[in-house]
């Protein structure tokens, strides 16, 4: 379970008994993850690095695909032009970013979709990503992804109900990038990747040259750790305020509950709790991206604890997190939360 040299140059190697969690028990979450399709995992407490795995070499070398874990990454690059004033409020209709498609506009009712509706998936368009879409948005068939969401009809008031919808989060990078001048790459380059040392990912880009919001990035298990770090410690990492507090809070206020199998919805990340029989509070509470095909970063901030899964199960998406339930949890509670000190 011995980190690597990239890993302890930023997060120190400990033994995991040193903070607060069953080695036994860790040794078993290995074994299993050998088992199954997880390609690789970090598990950060503390600020030290209490567990590294990959699967082979070529894995620990190469940018992973995180699919929706992207969706948070966009959520914090808007969270940055909220802070910047480059975005007013989170109440500013979405059509005074696109003022062609305003004009156009039929239904009153899309005057309405704010900012906020988009963080929160609650637009109101019809789009059964979770149903008939099979997973799969036909965003990704249109020649310009921002004009199919826009002329999505709908079919329930914007912020009613919450509806996973990648469209969403594909016009809050359209919206970033309209704001700053830059595409999305370039303003997370400047704003978000270069203060975490983030120098290498890949982030595709819609026929119009937006950057992918939804799906379309890969990255270093490491870096996604260091993101993780940065929600956990409320918005810095190491000497650097990257996202403000509030947004960082109000990013993981649970909002909707919709798909009970995974957890409340909140602005781009999604609020669960550790042990499922017990209330969604304290302790007990996480917060996590989800990405398709098992891809994870989990904040415990009670625990001072995150932990960054990659996996290629894509028939079973959620299978990673009931293994860290099953796994780490228990070693975690029967250890203690040990030191709460900030990384």
């Amino acid at each position: 379970m011995k980190a690597n040299g990239k890993t302890t140059a930023i997060f120190p190697f400990t033994k995991p008994e040193d903070q607060g969690l069953d080695p036994n028990r860790l040794e078993k979450w290995q074994k299993r993850l050998r088992k199954e399709k997880v390609t690789s995992c970090l598990i950060i407490k503390n600020g030290h690095c209490v567990f590294e795995y990959y699967k082979n070499k070529k894995i620990e070398s190469k940018p992973q695909k995180i699919h929706s874990v992207t969706k948070s990454i966009v959520s914090a690059l808007v969270g940055i032009c909220f802070d910047q004033k480059l975005i007013p409020s989170l109440d500013t209709p979405i059509l005074d970013f696109f003022p062609k498609f305003a004009e156009l506009e039929q239904d009153s009712r899309k005057r309405s979709i704010t900012v906020n509706h988009l963080l929160t998936m609650t637009p109101g368009y019809h789009w059964p990503e979770f149903g008939e879409w099979d997973g799969f948005s036909h965003m990704f068939y249109a020649p310009n992804w921002v004009r199919f969401v826009l002329e999505r009809k709908l079919e329930c008031d914007p912020g009613t109900r919450m509806n996973y919808n990648t469209g969403a989060t594909h016009l809050l990078t359209a919206i970033v990038q309209r704001v700053s001048g830059m595409k999305a790459s370039e303003f997370a380059d400047k704003h978000l990747f270069k203060p975490l040392g983030i120098t290498e990912y890949i982030w595709h880009e819609d026929p119009q040259g937006i950057n992918n919001g939804g799906s379309g990035m890969m990255m270093h298990t490491l870096d996604l750790a260091k993101f993780g770090i940065m929600y956990l410690n409320q918005g810095r990492y190491g000497k650097k305020q990257i996202v403000s507090k509030e947004w960082v809070s109000n990013s993981m206020t649970p909002q909707f509950m919709t798909y009970e199998n995974i957890g409340h919805y909140a602005r781009h990340w999604w609020v669960g709790q550790l042990d499922r029989e017990q209330p969604l509070e304290g302790a007990n509470m996480c917060y996590f991206a989800l990405g398709y095909g098992g891809q994870f970063i989990i904040v415990l901030p009670a625990h001072q604890m995150v932990a960054v899964i990659t996996s290629e199960l894509y028939e079973s998406s959620l299978l990673p997190l009931s293994l860290f339930r099953e796994h780490i949890v228990p070693a975690l509670l029967r250890g203690g939360i040990g030191s709460s000190e900030p990384v």
